[in-house]
């Protein structure tokens, strides 16, 4: 019998800064709604759903608070999942009988930060966490950029890495934004035999360190979890927040792309809309079991530099022999 999960990549469009949790819940679940209407097992929300993309401005603990001791950037993280304000999602998809994976800004009890993805069963029960392990952007104030990208400063490294979940009949993992630029992200979800990467992002056109990537940033977007799909065998659901948010415009191009690596749905818009794929997660086997059989194929004592070193650089300094010594350990 075929396994087949039929998904929905729920896009959204802008958040305003001052946009309300309520408001924004209420989106979701006109797209969790449509999901079941729309026959889905699972609706995939992007990254830091819940809010503006807040890693734009240059924002401070000792901001102005605004409401207790609560300063501004606190109020962009959630303390707990559900809380009261997310609670009515999780109620909502436990009654349609539909999953879910949303992105959020996590503050922990003992005070990390990080940016989480959490997967929801259809009983509105959590079967999964991941944390964003490849953070960019900045640390500091750079007042000569047009926005700022501080998510360097807002959110720590994950410590936990990549891990998979038994969901949806299948094995299912996770990643946020960045991360879908890395080959070790899906290669690291790929050997424990992932059928399905769901990914979230909030993507600026600007990229302000190299503008000439400007107009290739919806090519690279695809081309990265195209090529993660197909070398790894799994689908991957790419979903977007896009449009112009407080200024700052930014891609959208949701997708759903098989394990053959072609996109079979992809959004028209750039605003909030669900795209939707039955997906055959049988399929993955055709790449698993042939051109990328790991177990038969692959040869590990051939990649140790993969995880040995951050950067070439470390590698070549010095000794000109360094790197095949390297090579050679």
């Amino acid at each position: 019998m075929t396994r087949s999960v039929r998904v929905g990549a729920a896009q959204l469009g802008p958040i305003a800064r001052a946009d309300s949790r309520e408001s924004v819940v209420e989106r979701l679940l006109v797209l969790l709604r449509d999901g079941a209407a729309s026959g889905c097992d699972l609706v995939v929300f992007p990254e830091l759903a819940l809010t503006t993309f807040f890693p734009r401005w240059y924002l401070d603990e000792g901001d102005v608070e605004i409401a207790g001791d609560t300063t501004e950037l606190d109020s962009y993280y959630e303390t707990e999942m559900p809380g009261p304000l997310t609670q009515p999602l999780f109620d909502e998809a436990r009654r349609l009988g539909i999953g879910f994976c949303l992105g959020y800004a996590e503050l922990t009890p003992d005070g990390h930060r990080y940016n989480t993805y959490v997967l929801v069963d259809g009983g509105g029960d959590i079967v999964g966490h991941y944390r964003k392990v490849h953070i960019p952007g900045h640390e500091m104030h750079e007042p000569e950029r047009q926005f700022q990208h501080l998510e360097r400063r807002y959110f720590e490294e994950s410590p936990e890495g990549f891990h998979v979940h038994k969901a949806f009949d299948g094995i299912v993992g996770m990643a946020i934004c960045n991360d879908r630029r890395w080959p070790e992200t899906y290669r690291v979800m790929g050997l424990q035999g992932v059928e399905m990467i769901l990914i979230g992002y909030n993507t600026p056109l600007h990229y302000a360190p190299d503008p000439s990537q400007n107009p290739l940033q919806a090519f690279h977007n695809h081309l990265v979890m195209q090529a993660g799909a197909y070398q790894n065998g799994t689908w991957v659901i790419g979903v977007a927040k896009g449009g112009v948010e407080e200024g700052v415009e930014s891609l959208a191009q949701t997708a759903i792309i098989a394990p053959s690596g072609q996109v079979v749905a992809q959004a028209a818009t750039i605003g909030d809309e669900l795209v939707v794929a039955s997906c055959d997660l049988d399929m993955c086997e055709k790449y698993k079991k042939t051109l990328f059989d790991f177990d038969r194929y692959r040869r590990p004592e051939m990649y140790g530099l993969i995880a040995k070193t951050g950067g070439p650089r470390a590698l070549v300094e010095g000794d000109p022999d360094a790197l095949k010594e390297q090579h050679d350990e």
